[in-house]
C-alpha cells in the first residue's frame, strides 16, 4: 500500500467551540447567538448548534457588537484558560474603524471612561441642556 493516511480532522459541535474558544460565555449563550443566524461558516449561514467545525473551517461572526472573523487552527478538547483559548483559532477580523469613518449613530455616541458608572443626575440635566441648544 502506498496511500498516505492522513489523520482525519478532528471536528466539533459549532456551540461547544465558541466556549472553549472563549468567544461567548456559555454554551446556551453559544447555542442562542447561532440560532438567530448570527454564525456563518465557510460563507454559509447556519442556525444548528450542532454544526461540525474543524481546522480550515473560517467563521464570520457578528458578536460584541462588530464583526469577527477567525480561522480555525484546532477543535479544541476543553474550556481552558485565555492563552489556550487564543491558540484554536487566527484572528482574521477587520480593524476597527476609527471614529471619523464609523455611521453617525456609533460616532454620536460618548466615549466613556471604563468603569465610570451611570451619569449623575447633574450630569444627565447638563447633557439635555447641550442637547436643546441652551448655553
Amino acid at each position: 500500500m502506498t496511500g498516505t493516511s492522513a489523520t482525519p480532522v478532528r471536528k466539533e459541535r459549532l456551540d461547544k467551540f465558541l466556549f472553549f474558544s472563549r468567544a461567548l460565555k456559555s454554551r446556551t449563550l453559544a447555542q442562542k447567538v447561532i440560532e438567530t443566524g448570527a454564525i456563518r461558516v465557510n460563507s454559509e449561514r447556519t442556525d444548528k448548534s450542532d454544526y461540525k467545525v474543524g481546522a480550515g473551517d473560517v467563521l464570520t461572526m457578528a458578536i460584541h457588537g462588530r464583526i469577527v472573523v477567525w480561522k480555525i487552527l484546532d477543535a479544541g478538547v476543553r474550556r481552558g484558560p485565555a492563552s489556550e483559548a487564543m491558540t484554536l483559532y487566527e484572528d482574521l477580523s477587520p480593524p476597527i474603524l476609527p471614529k471619523a469613518e464609523r455611521s453617525p449613530y456609533e460616532a454620536a455616541i460618548a466615549p466613556r471612561d471604563e468603569g465610570a458608572g451611570r451619569p449623575t443626575k447633574k450630569q444627565r440635566r447638563d447633557t439635555d441642556r447641550l442637547k436643546d441648544g441652551e448655553a
